[in-house]
């Protein structure tokens, strides 16, 4: 088991994995198309981000994706955290620890200051997972304004 920084080949491979995920999220839908596209834009400009992608032995079985921000408050980079999966078959053998710690590690290396992360307010057992690597919930609250334009 091996994490490795993902490439526009494995883009195919990624949408898949983002397909387990969305499937349960209530705020988005597995898009083929969109999430190709978004992928792409990160893994073409690693000052946008970075992509993970976990494989045991030749299959993807878990991703997740940093994204790098600037914190006027921290005086430097930070990273959001998101689209962390590990495909159901594969949950419950430490594949999430390894992709987990693999981000952090990234995100350290890249002199971040921060993690941030969004979990759905069901997700339970999410936080649970990230309270045991040691997240903290915030007093902040996230609050969305969605965009939408004719060329979405």
């Amino acid at each position: 088991m091996e994490v490795f920084e993902a490439e526009i080949e494995d883009i195919p491979e990624l949408c898949d994995l983002l397909g387990y995920l969305f499937e349960h999220e209530v705020e988005f839908k597995p898009d083929i198309s969109l999430q190709s596209c978004g992928l792409q834009k990160i893994l073409e400009n690693n000052e946008l981000g970075a992509v993970l992608i976990l494989r045991e032995k030749d299959k993807a079985v878990g991703m997740v994706t940093l994204l790098f921000t600037i914190s006027t408050a921290l005086g430097g980079m930070v990273a959001l955290l998101e689209d962390m999966v590990v495909i159901p078959s594969e949950r419950g053998k430490g594949y999430g620890s390894r992709l987990l710690r693999a981000a952090m590690d990234y995100a350290n290396r890249k002199e971040c200051k921060r993690i941030t992360l969004l979990t759905d307010d069901t997700n339970i057992k999410a936080q649970k997972f990230y309270r045991h690597h040691g997240f903290a919930h915030s007093s902040m609250h996230p609050m969305r304004y969605l965009i939408i334009s004719d060329n979405s």
